[in-house]
C-alpha cells in the first residue's frame, strides 16, 4: 500500500477502512448518489472490493444479476480486465493520484448480452486519517445516449451534405439505411420504398440488409388499406406500427413472405413532400416482435424527413435534366433549321432549292420524301429522297393528280392545310411496294397561296408526332420562302446594291495613336452586300467603338439585320457603360425585330478602345459567337484573344464576359469573319486558322495594311480557282509607334 504523506485527506471523507460507509461523509455520498443516475461505487483494498454502490451503478453494469457487494470488481465484471480499467484502478490505488476519463468506451457484459457504453468518470483515492490509500471511489456519468446522438447527428450531417452536392439518390438512401442500422442499439433492418408519379404503387429504393427475394417481391406493391405496413402507411399518409407480423391482419397477404425473410415486426412511416404529396415510405423491420419507443419513432420521423429532402432534390434534378434535354432538343431543332435555311438559300435555282428540301427531310424527319409543285394547272414532282436508288425511282414515278378528291397531295394543294395520318395515303400509288405505313403532307405557301406540297412517308412502326409535324411545317415554310426568293434573285441583287452604300463604312476614320485597315469581299454573283460587316465610330472623350460581325444568310434580309446591328450600336453606345451592355442591347434589338426582317442569328466582336499617348491602345471587347480575334505582337506568334460568348438573336440571356488587353506601339488586333478561314481550295480543304496564323508569322507587320495584305494574299493563293462561297471581312487596329 502506498502512503501519500503530502496529500491531506479531504475534510470528512477519509475514515477507517473497516467501516462499511466510513463516517458521515460516506453516508452522505451514499444518500447523495443513492437515487441518482450518476454511477457511484466505493472500492476497498488492492483487490478493489465492492463495498457499496448505488442502484445506477448496478443498472449500468448489468442489473440484478450483478447487484452484489463484498466481491472484487474484477470478479463481478471480468470483462474489465482486458479493457484497461482494472489497471487504471491499480495505478490510482498505488499512487494516490486521481484519474479522470472522458467519453471512455467500455463493453459491459459478455456474449450476446454485451453492450457498448460510454462514460465520463473519475477514480479518486480513498484515504484514512493518516493519509494512506485504503481504496478507490468511482464516480461516473453514462454518456452513451449522448455519444449515440452525436454519431446520429454526424451521420445525418453526412447525408445532408450528400444531398446538397446532389449525390445519386440510390447512394443517399443506401447510406441512410446503413447508418440507421449501425446506430440502432438493437438489430434493425431499414427499407425505403419510392412512390410512382401517381402515388399508387411503391418501388424499391434501398434495403441493404433485407433479402433480395423480399425486395423483389414487394417492388411495385400497391398503396392501400391493409397492404402491409408500407402500403397502408402510404395510403393513410400516417405512420403504421405493426408489432407482430404473425398476427396482424395488415400482413395477411405477405405473412409467408415475411416469415421466409425472418421478419417479425415492421414500423412504417410515410415520406411526404412539402406539399403533402406521397414520395415513399420509410420502414424499420425487426427479427422479433417489438413495439417502438418514443426514441424509435423520433428516429423514424427524422430520417423520413431526410429521405423526403433527398427524394425532392432528386425529383428537382430529374426535372432539371428533362428541361435541359428538352432545351437541347429545341436547340438541335434550331440548329437543324438554321443549317437547313443556309442550305436552302445557298442556291439561286428554284428547283435545286426544293431538291435540297427533300434531301434535308430524309432521313432526318422520315425515310421517304417527295416535293410536288403546281405548274400550269398540273402537278409536277420536282424532288424525291429515299434510302435506295430503286425506292427513289419508284417514288419519283408517282405523280399525284391535281384535282383528284382521293389524293392527299391534291387535298393539301386545295386546302392549304397540313394532313397527317397513321395509314397509307388514299388514292393510287406505290405504297405497298415502299412499305408505307403513314404520311404527312405539308403545303408550300406563297403569301397564302399554295404552290406546292412536301410529303413525308413513314415505314414500319414509326409515326409522326406533333414535334415532327411542327418541324416539317417550319422547314416547309423556310423552303417555300427560299424557293420563291430564288425566283426573285434579280430584284434582290438590285436591292442589295442599293443598300451597299448605306451598310459599308464609307471611309476609314483617322484615330489618334492608332491606324485602321479594313477588307470586305462579298460572295455571290453580283451580290455586293452580304452577311459580314464592320464599323468604327467615336464615342466622345477620345474613346472609339469598333465592331466586326457576321449575319446568318445573305441578301436583303442580311442587309436589314446588318443595318439593325450597326445602327443600334451607334445609337446606344454613347449612352451605355461598356461593350457588354451595348451587345446586350443589340441582342434585344435582334430578338424584338419583326419576323419579316429575318430570324437568323448574328456573330459579333464589339469593343471600345482608348488611345494612351505614346503607350498604345487600351481595348475592352466582347465576343458573341464570332471567330476569335488575333493579337499580333513583335515578340510572339499571333494568338487568339480568349473571350467567350454565345450567338446573338437566339436567347435573351447572354453570359458575356468582357476581355481587356493593351496594344503596345506597333502591336495589332485582327478581327476577321469565317469567310476567310473557311475558304476552300480545289480539293475542298478549308484555309483554316492555322494557315491564317502562319501567314502572319512570316514577317513583322507594323501597319494594318500589311496585315490585311498578308491575309488576303494567303487566302487567294490557297483557294485559287475555287474562290470563296462566303463573305469575307477583316478589320485591323494597330497602335502607332511613339512619336
Amino acid at each position: 500500500m502506498t502512503h501519500v504523506s503530502e496529500q491531506q485527506p479531504a475534510p470528512g471523507l477519509s475514515r477507517d477502512v473497516d467501516e462499511p460507509y466510513p463516517g458521515d461523509a460516506e453516508r452522505d455520498l451514499r444518500v447523495l448518489f443513492g437515487q441518482s443516475t450518476v454511477v457511484f461505487a466505493s472500492l476497498a483494498g488492492p483487490a478493489h472490493m465492492v463495498e457499496a454502490a448505488n442502484p445506477a451503478f448496478f443498472t449500468a453494469i448489468g442489473g440484478e444479476t450483478r447487484a452484489r457487494t463484498g466481491v472484487p470488481l474484477g470478479q463481478l465484471m471480468p470483462e474489465l480486465a482486458g479493457q484497461g480499467f482494472l489497471a487504471l484502478l491499480d495505478r490510482v490505488y498505488r499512487t494516490g493520484e486521481r484519474h479522470v476519463g472522458r467519453s471512455a468506451r467500455v463493453v459491459l457484459g459478455t456474449g450476446p448480452d454485451a453492450r457498448e457504453a460510454f462514460f465520463d468518470f473519475t477514480y479518486e483515492p480513498r484515504l484514512d486519517a493518516g493519509g494512506n490509500v485504503i481504496g478507490v471511489r468511482v464516480i461516473g456519468v453514462e454518456t452513451t445516449q449522448l455519444m449515440h446522438a452525436q454519431r446520429l447527428a454526424a451521420e445525418h450531417r453526412v447525408l445532408l451534405e450528400q444531398i446538397a452536392r446532389q449525390a445519386p439518390l440510390e447512394q443517399v438512401l443506401e447510406g441512410m439505411a446503413r447508418a440507421i442500422e449501425d446506430l440502432a442499439p438493437e438489430e434493425v433492418l431499414v427499407s425505403v420504398l419510392l412512390a410512382d408519379a401517381d402515388g399508387r404503387h411503391l418501388r424499391h429504393g434501398a434495403a441493404p440488409s433485407l433479402p433480395d427475394f423480399y425486395n423483389r417481391a414487394i417492388d411495385g406493391i400497391a398503396t392501400g388499406e391493409g397492404v402491409g405496413s408500407c402500403g397502408t402507411a402510404a395510403h393513410r399518409r400516417a405512420p403504421v406500427i405493426v408489432t407482430d407480423i404473425s398476427t396482424d391482419p395488415f400482413w395477411d397477404d405477405f405473412r409467408d413472405l415475411a416469415d421466409r425473410a425472418g421478419l417479425a415486426a415492421c414500423w412504417s412511416t410515410p415520406i411526404l413532400a412539402r406539399d403533402g404529396s406521397l414520395l415513399g415510405t420509410f420502414a424499420m423491420y425487426h427479427r422479433t416482435p417489438r413495439a417502438p419507443q418514443e426514441a424509435d419513432l423520433a428516429l423514424a420521423r427524422v430520417f423520413a424527413e431526410t429521405a423526403a429532402l433527398a427524394v425532392e432534390r432528386h425529383q428537382a434534378e430529374e426535372a432539371r435534366r428533362a428541361a435541359e434535354a428538352k432545351e437541347k432538343a429545341a436547340r438541335a431543332d434550331l440548329a437543324f433549321l438554321l443549317e437547313a435555311s443556309t442550305l436552302l438559300t445557298a442556291d439561286l435555282d428554284h428547283t435545286q432549292t426544293l431538291q435540297r428540301l427533300a434531301a434535308l427531310c430524309a432521313p432526318r424527319l422520315a425515310p421517304l420524301c417527295a416535293v410536288d409543285v403546281v405548274e400550269a394547272g398540273r402537278v409536277r414532282r420536282v424532288a424525291t429522297a429515299a434510302p435506295t436508288a430503286d425506292e427513289d425511282r419508284l417514288l419519283a414515278s408517282h405523280i399525284p393528280v391535281y384535282d383528284a378528291g382521293d389524293d392527299a397531295v391534291a387535298r393539301v394543294l386545295a386546302s392549304g392545310l397540313s394532313e397527317v395520318a397513321r395509314r397509307t395515303p388514299t388514292g393510287p400509288g406505290p405504297w405497298h411496294d415502299l412499305g408505307v405505313t403513314g404520311y404527312l403532307c405539308v403545303p408550300l405557301l406563297d403569301r397564302g397561296r399554295t404552290f406546292g406540297a412536301l410529303t413525308l412517308l413513314t415505314t414500319g412502326e414509326n409515326s409522326f408526332d406533333g414535334h415532327t409535324v411542327a418541324l416539317a411545317e417550319e422547314l416547309a415554310r423556310r423552303a417555300a420562302s427560299a424557293a420563291l426568293n430564288a425566283r426573285q434573285y434579280t430584284q434582290r441583287v438590285a436591292l442589295a446594291r442599293d443598300l451597299q452604300a448605306g451598310l459599308l463604312l464609307p471611309e476609314v476614320p483617322a484615330l489618334p495613336d492608332a491606324r485602321i485597315a479594313t477588307y470586305y469581299h462579298p460572295a455571290g454573283e453580283g451580290l455586293e452586300i452580304g452577311g459580314d460587316f464592320y464599323d468604327v465610330f467615336p464615342l466622345g472623350d477620345g474613346n472609339w467603338a469598333f465592331m466586326l460581325g457576321d449575319v446568318c444568310g445573305r441578301g436583303a434580309t442580311a442587309a436589314t439585320t446588318t443595318a439593325l446591328v450597326r445602327h443600334t450600336a451607334r445609337a446606344v453606345a454613347p449612352l451605355l457603360p461598356g461593350p457588354e451592355a451595348v451587345v446586350q442591347a443589340i441582342n434585344k434589338a435582334l430578338l424584338d425585330r419583326p419576323h419579316s426582317h429575318g430570324t437568323g442569328f448574328v456573330t459579333l466582336v464589339y469593343g471600345h478602345l482608348t488611345p494612351v499617348p505614346r503607350s498604345g491602345l487600351d481595348i475592352t471587347l466582347v465576343r458573341a459567337g464570332h471567330t476569335f480575334p488575333l493579337h499580333l505582337t513583335s515578340t510572339h506568334a499571333p494568338h487568339p484573344v480568349p473571350c467567350e460568348g454565345p450567338l446573338l438573336g437566339i436567347t435573351p440571356h447572354l453570359p458575356l464576359v468582357p476581355h481587356r488587353l493593351h496594344l503596345r506601339p506597333t502591336e495589332s488586333l485582327l478581327l476577321y469573319t469565317d469567310g476567310l478561314t473557311e475558304a476552300r481550295n480545289d480539293h475542298g480543304e478549308q484555309f483554316g486558322e492555322d494557315r491564317l496564323t502562319q501567314a502572319l508569322v512570316t514577317q513583322h507587320h507594323t501597319s494594318p495594311d500589311t496585315v490585311i495584305d498578308a491575309v488576303t494574299r494567303a487566302v487567294r493563293a490557297f483557294s485559287g480557282s475555287a474562290g470563296g462561297d462566303d463573305d469575307q471581312a477583316a478589320l485591323v487596329l494597330t497602335a502607332t509607334p511613339a512619336g
